[in-house]
């Protein structure tokens, strides 16, 4: 599934489908290549909601299904994968990143998609406000 797709989803609980949001955004712990949070505009007014991608019900390709929760103990700080500059850890410039894609059922980040072409995930080092950090080598298998 690739990030472009998934933002602007709804997002629905189970059972009676009410609605909760849609997808605003997907949070990336980069050194783990996992999708680990999805942020939800919950309209105008309200505030963001932030559900843990392990609390998600079902994830498919017209929707999110999120299981009622307390919300998660702790909410990870977001940086935007999509649009962020790539950097070695050398600090050469690699492009910026076009879209991601990831395993819906795993959250395993099988692939960046940049303006230089595919990375793969062992290449992560990390993801900050300036840029996803990435090695200049092969890394380890992802």
């Amino acid at each position: 599934m690739l990030f472009s797709r998934v933002r602007g989803l709804p997002v629905l609980t189970p059972g009676d489908a009410d609605r909760v949001g849609v997808v605003r955004a997907l949070t990336v712990d980069a050194s783990s290549a996992e999708v680990t949070h999805v942020r939800i505009r919950r309209g105008r007014l309200r505030k963001e909601a932030v559900v843990a991608w392990d609390a998600l019900g079902a994830a498919g390709p017209d929707m999110l299904i999120a299981r009622p929760s307390g919300g998660p103990a702790e909410v990870p700080p977001h940086r935007d994968l999509v649009g962020s500059r790539v950097l070695t850890e050398c600090g050469e410039e690699r492009g910026t990143v076009l879209d991601a894609a990831f395993d819906p059922v795993t959250a395993r980040i099988e692939a960046i998609l940049t303006t230089r072409g595919e990375l793969p995930p062992g290449r992560l080092l990390g993801l900050g406000d300036h840029a996803l950090v990435i090695r200049t080598g092969q890394g380890r298998p992802g």
